[in-house]
C-alpha cells in the first residue's frame, strides 16, 4: 500500500495566474465586440477566480467588464463564506452582495451599460438567463468563443497540476494486481480503485469503469455485479482531480491469463493505432488528423468498423472539454493544448480494449502525462 499527500498542493494557484486570466478574458470580451463577461459557478468561475462555489437557486455571478474595469462578484450574503478560498479577495475585486428580497438581476445590470452586450457561460442555468435577459434589456449571447479560447491552451501552472494527476493515476494503474482478478465483482474491484485514487493523490474519484468480458465492449460500461472470472480482458478507465481541480483520465487493458493468439494480435493493432496517434500531434495539425491518425491504422487493419468514437477529449477542470479529437474538427493544435488520445476496439458481447493517455502538446510534438506500459497487462487468472 502506498499514499500520496496533496496537502502541499494548494486549494488554487497563486494570484498572479488569475490576474493574468482576468485580463485575457477581458481583452478576448472586448474583442468579440461584447460589453462583458457574466460567469457563474461552474468550472469557469474557478478558472478565473480559483472558486469552487456551488450554483443554488440565488444567484451568484462573475462580472467581468470588457473595457478592463475593475470585475465584480454579485454573491448573496450567506454565500459569502463559500468565497474565502478563492482570489476573489487577493485580486481587489468589488464584491456585491445581497440579501433575500434585494434583485440581484438589477444588480448585475447596474454594473453594466443598457442595453449592452453581454455574454454568459453555457452552465449559467436558465433559472438566471431569463431574468437577467430581463434586467440588461437585451438577451445575452454565450461566452463559449471566449471562454474556449481561454481555457484550451493550458499555462504552465495547469501542466504542472496535469503532470501531477497522471503520476497520481498511473500508480492505481501500477498496483491493479492487488484487487483485479478472477472470483471477485466489477463493482468490489471498483470500490478499492475508488478508495486508491484518493490514496494517490486525488481529491477524489471522478469515475471509474471496470468493464470485464463482453462488457468491456461497451465504451461507456461503469461496473455492475458481474463476478470477473478467467481468461477474461478487463478494460479499466479510471481518473479523478488533484488541487485545485485538474483531472486525470487513463485507460489500461488487463487479460486476466494469456490472452488468446487472436487477442493478442488484436490489442497489438490497437497499441500501434495509439502510438500513431500521439506521433501525430505537433503545433499546427489539426485535431481532426490526430483521429484520423488512428482511425485509418485501425480501418487499415479491418477494425475500422469496431472503433466506435472519437479519439480524444480535452481535460482540465472538467474531464471532457475542448478540443474535441474528432473528424471534422479543423481546429489547429497549439502548444498547451491537453487531451486524451483513447482508440478502443469493441466487440460487442465477447470483449473490448482501449489504450488512453493525457497528452499536452509541446513545441514539436507532445509531452504524455501518463507512462504505464500500454500493451496488454496480463494479471494472475487465479
Amino acid at each position: 500500500m502506498s499514499a500520496h499527500s496533496e496537502s502541499d498542493s494548494a486549494a488554487r494557484f497563486p494570484t498572479a495566474v488569475y490576474a493574468d486570466r482576468l485580463r485575457r478574458a477581458a481583452e478576448l470580451t472586448a474583442a468579440s465586440g461584447l460589453d462583458a463577461l457574466l460567469i457563474t459557478p461552474g468550472p469557469d468561475l474557478k478558472y478565473l477566480v480559483g472558486s469552487g462555489a456551488a450554483s443554488f437557486e440565488r444567484l451568484t455571478c462573475l462580472v467581468v467588464p470588457a473595457d478592463g474595469a475593475t470585475p465584480s462578484v454579485v454573491v448573496p450574503t450567506l454565500e459569502l463564506a463559500g468565497l474565502g478560498e478563492s482570489a476573489i479577495a487577493d485580486l481587489g475585486l468589488t464584491v456585491r452582495d445581497w440579501v433575500d428580497g434585494v434583485d440581484p438581476y438589477a444588480v448585475v445590470g447596474s454594473l453594466l451599460p443598457t442595453p449592452g452586450r453581454t455574454a454568459v457561460a453555457e452552465a449559467m442555468p436558465a433559472l438566471h438567463v431569463i431574468p437577467l435577459t430581463a434586467a440588461l434589456g437585451a438577451p445575452p449571447v454565450l461566452a463559449t468563443g471566449v471562454l474556449r479560447e481561454l481555457r484550451m491552451v493550458k499555462d504552465q501552472a495547469e501542466i504542472e497540476a496535469l503532470r501531477r494527476a497522471g503520476a497520481a493515476i498511473d500508480r492505481v494503474h501500477a498496483r491493479m494486481g492487488e484487487w483485479l482478478r478472477p472470483g471477485r465483482t466489477e463493482a468490489e474491484v471498483a470500490a478499492d480503485i475508488a478508495a486508491a485514487i484518493v490514496e494517490e493523490g486525488h481529491t477524489g474519484a471522478e469515475f471509474v469503469i471496470v468493464g470485464s468480458g463482453p462488457h468491456g465492449a461497451d465504451p461507456h460500461h461503469e461496473v455492475s455485479e458481474r463476478v470477473i472470472e478467467a481468461g477474461d480482458v478487463v478494460v479499466v478507465d479510471i481518473g479523478g482531480p488533484v488541487a485545485p481541480g485538474y483531472n486525470s483520465d487513463s485507460t489500461r487493458t488487463y487479460s486476466l491469463g494469456e490472452p488468446s493468439p487472436e487477442v493478442a494480435a488484436t490489442f497489438a493493432v490497437l497499441e500501434r493505432a495509439q502510438q500513431a496517434a500521439v506521433e501525430a500531434v505537433r503545433p499546427g495539425v489539426t485535431a481532426e488528423s490526430v483521429d484520423a491518425a488512428a482511425r485509418d491504422l485501425l480501418a487499415a487493419e479491418g477494425l475500422g468498423q469496431v472503433f466506435v468514437h472519437r479519439t480524444g477529449h480535452g481535460i482540465g477542470l472538467s474531464v471532457h472539454e475542448e478540443p474535441y479529437i474528432v473528424a471534422g474538427n479543423r481546429i489547429e493544435l497549439a502548444e498547451g493544448m491537453a487531451f486524451s488520445i483513447e482508440p478502443g476496439v469493441y466487440f460487442r458481447g465477447d470483449w473490448g480494449a482501449r489504450i488512453e493517455d493525457i497528452v499536452v502538446v509541446t513545441a514539436d510534438g507532445c509531452e504524455p502525462m501518463n507512462t504505464r506500459p500500454h500493451g496488454l497487462t496480463v494479471l494472475p487468472a487465479n
